[in-house]
């Protein structure tokens, strides 16, 4: 299969200070992501005004033409916006600004995300435009929480997943957390009595299941090989970026409860977990380090299983036998905190992650990490991932 991001690479990333949501009062989410823009392109020694594409997914307010307008970007070649699917999309846009690139389309291409909630409109909020919503709010079902409830509950059903399990994964971001000065949550230690003893948000997912909700923005340039060899930074490779859905899932658990059974207690997640192996030429075997989209701690375990560590209904005793700690496992997890305790930017975070443990940035850095696998949201359609690679 023809790789689109073959010879693609990161060459800056940029992001804000995080915070709680509603934390960032003084600038504008259109401020924000012009700050990361300009962070992105000073990391990668490049001008902003060299920057002639621009990509992002569902619920970004900050319009294109505007961001043009504010950073005074002469020659915006390539816009782009992957539909639906929420955070979802976040390596979607990944693979639309490689796709870009690649075609000639655009020679820079930022890659971002900027959330101001408390400024706006608050993301995961009921809405009755959306026609699956009116056939789920009459059973109490208005937030993600209680949305993707079901699916975690009938996936620890069928296997016999133990509560414990999805605490060692809130456990394990809480760690890594705490030895990165940028998480929200880097100053509250987590155990597994804490765990246990917190309160239910929606069975099975306890409080520190769920992810945060934060006002922040990050994002990334993506450009050529050959360009990246006139920058400032080590260009870290896309290996391979996919994005897609298996059928009848429809908006997915945002919106409707009749996806295929065999399908639903995993979170739509092995169409494109063949994709992204295949394209890169790569197997769950030759990935050092992960960064999965924990919104909910259930769905890493079915990431864990979806995409090789392990086999179906394993990700339990995965986990459970430290297979995800920085420190002794065989495959070191969001390393940075993840959502549960850094930040919440709706998976673009991971990839700058990512990005930084290529590098040897990171503030848990595994050691000779050569590739990375980062996952976008589970549950929604379609999904999607990328494998990073020095």
């Amino acid at each position: 299969m023809t790789n689109p991001a073959d010879d693609i690479c990161i060459v800056g990333i940029g992001e804000s200070e995080y915070r709680i949501w509603g934390g960032i009062k003084d600038r504008s989410e259109l401020q924000l992501a012009c700050e990361v823009v300009k962070k992105a392109a000073d990391d990668a020694g490049l001008e902003v005004d060299r920057i002639d594409g621009l990509s992002s997914y569902s619920n970004d307010a900050n319009e294109p033409a505007m961001l043009q307008e504010s950073l005074g970007l002469p020659d915006a070649r390539f816009m782009s916006g992957v539909w639906g699917s929420a955070g979802a999309g976040a390596c979607g846009a990944v693979l639309h600004a490689a796709l870009a690139v690649k075609t000639g389309l655009a020679n820079y291409v930022m890659v971002l995300r900027a959330l101001c909630q408390g400024q706006g409109r608050r993301y995961g909020r009921f809405n009755p435009a959306r026609p699956g919503n009116n056939f789920l709010a009459p059973f109490g079902m208005f937030a993600p929480p209680i949305l993707l409830a079901p699916l975690a509950q009938r996936y620890m059903s069928v296997y016999g997943i133990r509560q414990e399990a999805l605490g060692h994964v809130a456990i394990t971001c809480r760690e890594n957390g705490a030895r990165n000065p940028r998480a929200v949550k880097r100053d509250q230690p987590l155990t597994m009595e804490s765990y246990l003893a917190s309160r239910t948000v929606a069975s099975p997912l306890l409080l520190p299941d769920c992810c945060q909700e934060n006002d922040g923005a990050c994002g990334f340039i993506v450009t050529t090989m050959e360009r990246a060899r006139d920058l400032k930074q080590k260009p870290v490779r896309i290996l391979s970026a996919a994005q897609g859905t298996t059928p009848y899932w429809g908006q997915g658990a945002l919106a409707n409860h009749n996806m295929p059974v065999d399908d639903y207690g995993s979170g739509n997640g092995g169409y494109v977990a063949k994709q992204v192996y295949e394209r890169a030429g790569l197997g769950p075997n030759d990935i050092d380090v992960a960064q999965f989209y924990d919104h909910f701690s259930p769905f890493v375990l079915m990431s864990l299983e979806n995409f090789g560590f392990c086999g179906r209904g394993e990700a339990g005793d995965f986990v459970t036998d430290g297979n995800v700690r920085w420190q002794g496992g065989s495959l070191p997890i969001n390393t940075h905190g993840g959502h549960l305790a850094e930040a919440y930017i709706h998976g673009l975070n991971h990839v700058l992650e990512g990005v930084r443990q290529m590098r040897g940035e990171s503030t848990s850095q595994v050691k000779d990490a050569q590739t990375c696998l980062v996952t976008a949201g589970l549950g929604a359609s379609a999904t999607s991932a990328a494998i990073l690679g020095v």
